[in-house]
Parts: structure tokens; sequence; C-alpha cells
């Protein structure tokens, strides 16, 4: 029996923001992002009250301006969305002219060197979330800070080399642990299970998981069992117009959405339809058969998105407790198909809006299906 073939993330930095955030960890990881990038900053500019640190009127402006190039780099990761790949890259490039204008501005060289391990923070991220490309990058940055610096420790080069070696040995490390630490999610998680493009589950681990749901849930009478399908529309006039990769980027940045304003323990999937469709399901246990709150916050948050996209939206709130007596594989086929049909249904009416069916008559119940 062969091993099966473990498959790489089509799209490195969505998928493994897409997990932190099936873990509860994306808010956390944000933050402390935001607050490391404003500390970094903020030291050169603290440094010019030092009788050792930048005196001249030039040093102390630059200095300023990376304090606030810093702050407003980490305002973006405090927003309640994560940044895109692009603001990530930027975030990252500007980062790191701002770090090694901090350190060529020290009168003193060796604090110079000191504050080069600032460079750690930048590689750290990149090493984790980017690609060796971008990695590279911060890297023109770090040996030419190293190099500059080092050429004016004139007086002690062994000093000079001693310093340099440590940054380098210290982002050397950081860059390792991280990479591996990547690499381990990717081989923790069974990407059998997974969508690659959006890091979301597929169909069939949706179908395992939402049954999972269903017989969990069955000790409280009063809860409903509800399922979103959302369809996001004009989708494959996009397709048409900017072609497969304006398509990719438009359902990743949905399924981030998505996961974005559901609950933890909800159950979500990307499902592949081709190129003229992209569906996302959603399914959740309610103690009301009112999904209002959700769908209404799931299509204002999609049409918030930079493409300034719409989703057709369509929605079946259930009694949980009699589902639990029937095989689940036949009642999310039959819930989904109601669903989709009512999304359908929104969709022909002009899109941008949702449809709901509440408590409806099922075959698996024994009753005529609702769109009969």
């Amino acid at each position: 029996m062969t091993a099966s073939r473990r498959v790489v993330p089509a799209d490195h930095y969505y998928w493994l923001t897409a997990i932190l955030a099936a873990r509860g960890a994306q808010v956390r990881t944000c933050r402390v992002i935001a607050g490391s990038v404003i500390v970094a900053g903020a030291l050169p500019l603290i440094l010019t009250t030092s009788s050792i640190g930048p005196q001249t009127a030039r040093d102390r402006t630059i200095a300023a301006a990376v304090a606030v190039i810093c702050l407003v780099v980490g305002l973006l990761w405090l927003r309640r969305r994560w940044p895109s790949r692009s603001q990530s890259a930027a975030s990252v490039v500007i980062g790191t002219v701002a770090v090694t204008a901090g350190c060529l501005i020290q009168p003193v060289p060796l604090l110079g060197l000191l504050g080069a391990t600032c460079f750690a923070i930048i590689t750290a991220y990149v090493a984790f979330f980017h690609s060796l490309r971008l990695l590279a990058v911060v890297w023109v940055g770090v040996a030419a800070t190293l190099l500059t610096l080092g050429l004016r420790m004139t007086g002690d080069a062994t000093l000079a080399v001693v310093g340099a070696v440590l940054v380098t040995t210290v982002n050397v490390v950081v860059i390792y642990t991280c990479r591996t630490a990547s690499r381990l999610i990717v081989t923790d998680i069974d990407q059998a299970e997974i969508e690659p493009l959006t890091g979301l589950l597929n169909r069939e681990a949706f179908g395992l998981r939402a049954a999972t749901l269903l017989a969990s849930r069955s000790r409280d009478d009063d809860r409903y069992f509800v399922m979103v399908v959302v369809s996001i529309d004009s989708f494959s006039l996009r397709v048409d117009v900017g072609g497969e990769h304006v398509g990719n980027q438009v359902r990743v940045a949905v399924g981030q959405t998505m996961r974005e304003n559901v609950r933890q323990n909800a159950v979500i999937a990307h499902v592949l339809t081709g190129e003229a469709d992209a569906e996302f399901l959603i399914a959740d246990t309610f103690t009301t058969a009112d999904a209002s709150p959700l769908v209404e916050r799931l299509r204002g948050a999609v049409a918030t998105t930079p493409s300034g996209l719409t989703a057709s939206i369509g929605v079946v709130s259930t009694p949980l407790r009699p589902l639990t007596l029937h095989p689940p594989d036949e009642v999310l086929d039959e819930v989904i198909g109601i669903a989709t049909a009512a999304m359908l249904e929104a969709r022909v009416a002009g899109g941008n809006q949702a449809r709901y069916v509440r408590n409806p008559p099922l075959r698996v119940l024994g009753g005529p299906n609702a769109f009969d």
C-alpha cells in the first residue's frame, strides 16, 4: 500500500493564515506582529535622547520617520482584517528599509549592530509566511547594514566580525526554525481534507465534519442545524475578464472572509465547481431557527472585500434532534440541495441577497422535498 502524496498548498500565505484563523490564533498573531513592528520602529527615536544616539538634525529626522513608518505598518496589522499577501509583502520591504535606516544612523557602529538584531523579527515572519524570494530581499538589507557598519568599525575589525557573525547566526537560526515549523504544519494536517487554494475543507471532509456536528449535538432539543451555501455573484464574468488568476484571488479573499466571520466551531468548505462558479458551504448549530445575523454578517463582509464582491446566499435551518436518527450523508445531501436551490433563487432575483428555508419537509424524515 503506497503512502498518500502530500499536496503543497497552492497559496502558502493564505493557506497558513486560514489555519491560524481555524485555530483561533489569527487575532493574537496580528497583535504580536503589530507590537513588534511598532516597538522596533520606536527604538531609533528613543535613542535620540541618549548621549550616544543620533544627534544631528538629519539623523533625528530619519529616526522620527522610521518611527512613523513602523507605526503606520503596525496599525495595518491591528485592523480586524488580516492583510492581503501584497500588503504583507509591502510591509516586509518597508520594514527592511526602516530597520536598515535605523541602524545606519547610529553614530556608534556597535549600537547599529545591536539594532540589526531587529532583522530577526522580519526574517522570522517572512520565513514562515512568504517565499524565499522575498527572504532574499530582506537579506539584501541585512548584508548592506552589516557591511556598512563593519567598514565604519575600522578601529576594531575583530569586534566588527564578531558582531556581524552574531547577527547572521541569529537570523539563520530563526529562518531554519520558522521554515521547519511551516513544513511541520503542512505535514501534520491531512492534505486529503484541505482544498489547497483557500486552506478550507473540501467537500468530502466537510461531509465528515458536518456529520460529526450532527451527532455531537443530539442531546439538545432546542438546537437547529443550519446549512449555508454562499456563491459569488458574477464570478464567471470576472474570470472571463481577468483570467483564472483573478478568479483564484477572489476565491481566496472570500474564503478568508468566510473564515473570519463564522464561529470557531462552524464547519466551512470551499467546493470547486469549475471556473464558472465558486461556492462555500457552512454548517453550524443554533439555538434558534433564525440564522439571519450570521448570514447578513457574511453578506456584508463579502461586500467589503477590495474587489467589491457580492454574494447570493441560500440558508436552511431545521430542528437538529430528528436529523440525528437518520444517515448523516442523506441528511446533508438533501439539506445542501435545498440550500443550493435557495441560493440560485437569490441569484436569479438579482444577487447580493439571501433566501431562507426554515424547517423544510425533508424526505429523510418521511416528508416530500421542499423543492419538488
